[in-house]
């Protein structure tokens, strides 16, 4: 599959919000605190029609960077993975020794993607969804796969 990369710019904000609401609110809920992708870096991907077919979007706090959000639209066809490594370019040309991210317990699509790509389970944060939900009451109860949304798992690839 051909595809561009391309920095978030203020004009793609409100389609980053649209895709962030699709989750149920304008933010997402990351190891207690409350994260707004459509004002934190980014990059999307465009495939050769010019479709927007992706999304990652980060933090740089200190010496690490987080992934905050990451979708491909178009699965198993490298956009994930190149949204990642443009990422993990980005954090090791600012000085980051970590990147990390977090996903839920339920969410087994992503941990199989992310251990395939070199990074390693940092933690287990059992029931730490319940105290997300306090700050995002729209977190289901249930996930993919038929399984309880319960925990976070943090994700890390030392740079």
């Amino acid at each position: 599959m051909e595809f561009t990369i391309h920095p978030v710019q203020n004009s793609d904000k409100p389609w980053v919000l649209d895709i962030i609401r699709q989750w149920g609110a304008d933010f997402i809920v990351t190891r207690g605190r409350k994260a707004y992708p459509a004002e934190i870096d980014g990059f999307y991907v465009a495939d050769v029609s010019g479709a927007k077919i992706g999304l990652v979007t980060f933090e740089i706090r200190g010496d690490q960077c987080e992934i905050v959000t990451l979708d491909a639209f178009k699965k198993f066809g490298g956009v994930g993975t190149a949204l990642t490594n443009r990422v993990r370019e980005v954090a090791i040309a600012r000085g980051c020794n970590r990147l990390w991210l977090i996903t839920t317990n339920d969410n087994i699509d992503a941990i199989r993607f992310y251990q395939r790509r070199g990074f390693v389970i940092a933690a287990v944060h059992a029931n730490a969804i319940a105290e997300s939900r306090r700050l995002k009451p729209s977190i289901p109860q249930m996930g993919m796969h038929g399984i309880p949304i319960r925990d976070e798992i943090e994700f890390e690839l030392r740079l």
